[in-house]
C-alpha cells in the first residue's frame, strides 16, 4: 500500500486493541474518583425526623473532599482501589468491544454510500448508540460486580469471583447480572454523545488533520464528555442505585428498575439529588476521556507502524519464497534440458 504509513487504516481490532488500552491506563489513574463518585451517588441523604439510616454506608459523605477523607481514614489508600480489578477488566472488555463495534459500523455505513463522505452528526450518534448497546449487552455483567464491590463496607469485602456469587445467589438469580441493563441501553446515549462530539468537533477544528497532538486529542475528548455528563447523569444515578446494595430504609428491597430509583431519590433528596455525584463524574470522564483519547490516537500510530512493518516483512519472505521456487524450478529446467539425449538425423 503506497503513501504514508501513518494514514494506513486500522482493522477494527486494532482499533479496539488501541482503544481498551487507552481505558484501561485512563482509568487506573483516576480511579480514585470512581470510588469517591460512587460512594455519593449509592448514599441517601439522611432526614433528622428519621431515626433508620437512608445511607448504604456507614459514613455519610458531605463532598467529594469529605468521601475522600473518610474512606482514607477508614480504609486506607487501599479502600480508594477497592474493586479495581473488576473495574479494570470491565474497562477492558467494554472499550474493546465499543471500539471494535464502533469501527465495523462506521466502516459498513462509509462503504454503502456511493460517494464516501464523514457521517453527519445525527448518523455519528446513532452509530456510537448502536455499538454502545452492542458492548453493553456482553459486558454489563463485571459493570454489576465492580459496582457491588465499591460500595461493600470495609469488613464485608470479598474478591471478584465471590461478589459475582452473592450477585447470582440473590433474589434475582442469574439474572442480577444484568441488572441495570435497561439503563445501560438507554445511557449508549452518553459514549454516543461523548464520540459523536468527538468526531464532530474534530472535523471543526482539525480538519483534514490525519493524527492529533497530545492536548488537542485531550481537548476534544474532555470537552465531548463533559458534555455528555451533564446530559445524562441522572441515568447514571439511577444505574448504581440499581447495581448496589439498597439502602437500610427499603429493608433489603431491591428497585425494579431505575424509575423507581429516580422516584425514590426524587422523594427523599428532590430532583436535584439526581446530579449527586456530578462533581467527581466529570473529573473523572474529563481525566478518563481525554487521558483515553489522548493514549489512544498515540497507540493507534504505534500499531499502524507495528502492521506496516509486519506487512513489509510478510512481504519480504512472500518474495523471498517466490525467489527460491523461481530458482528451484529454472534449476529443474536446466537439469532436464541436460538429460534429454540429442538426435542426429
Amino acid at each position: 500500500m503506497a503513501g504514508n504509513p501513518a494514514q494506513w487504516p486500522l482493522p477494527p481490532w486494532g482499533n479496539a486493541l488501541a482503544g481498551a488500552t487507552g481505558a484501561v491506563l485512563a482509568n487506573a489513574i483516576v480511579y480514585p474518583l470512581d470510588i469517591v463518585k460512587t460512594r455519593l451517588q449509592v448514599q441517601v441523604k439522611q432526614k433528622s425526623a428519621e431515626s433508620d439510616s437512608l445511607t448504604t454506608n456507614h459514613e455519610h459523605y458531605t463532598s467529594s473532599l469529605d468521601a475522600l477523607r473518610k474512606i482514607i481514614d477508614d480504609e486506607g489508600i487501599t479502600g480508594l482501589y477497592s474493586g479495581i480489578s473488576g473495574s479494570l477488566i470491565g474497562v477492558t472488555s467494554t472499550n474493546f468491544a465499543y471500539f471494535y463495534w464502533y469501527s465495523v459500523v462506521r466502516s459498513l455505513y462509509l462503504s454503502s454510500q456511493t460517494i464516501p463522505r464523514p457521517p453527519g452528526t445525527a448518523m455519528e450518534l446513532s452509530l456510537g448508540a448502536i455499538a454502545g448497546a452492542v458492548a453493553q449487552v456482553f459486558t454489563i455483567p463485571v459493570s454489576v460486580i465492580t459496582t457491588r464491590q465499591q460500595t461493600q463496607l470495609k469488613g464485608d469485602r470479598k474478591g471478584l469471583l465471590d461478589t459475582g456469587r452473592e450477585v447470582v445467589l440473590g433474589e434475582d438469580g442469574w439474572r442480577g447480572l444484568w441488572r441495570g441493563l435497561k439503563a445501560s441501553l438507554v445511557l449508549v446515549a452518553n459514549p454516543a454523545i461523548t464520540y459523536g462530539t468527538y468526531q464532530r468537533l474534530r472535523e471543526l477544528l482539525f480538519p483534514k488533520k490525519a493524527n492529533l497532538r497530545p492536548w488537542e486529542s485531550f481537548f476534544l475528548g474532555a470537552t465531548s464528555k463533559a458534555l455528555a455528563t451533564i446530559l445524562t447523569q441522572p441515568l447514571i444515578v439511577a444505574k448504581v442505585g440499581l447495581q448496589s446494595r439498597p439502602p437500610p430504609a427499603r429493608q433489603g428491597r431491591s428497585f425494579n428498575g431505575f424509575l423507581e430509583v429516580m422516584a425514590y431519590i426524587n422523594e427523599h433528596e428532590g430532583p436535584f439529588a439526581l446530579f449527586k455525584g456530578l462533581a467527581p463524574q466529570i473529573t473523572k470522564g474529563i481525566l478518563v476521556q481525554g487521558l483515553l483519547m489522548m493514549t489512544k490516537e498515540r497507540m493507534e500510530i504505534v500499531f499502524i507502524l507495528l502492521f506496516a512493518y509486519l506487512r513489509k516483512v510478510r512481504d519480504t519472505r512472500l518474495r523471498q519464497m517466490a525467489n527460491a521456487v523461481a530458482a528451484q524450478a529454472n534449476a529443474a529446467a536446466d537439469r532436464t534440458k541436460g538429460a534429454i539425449p540429442m538426435t542426429v538425423k
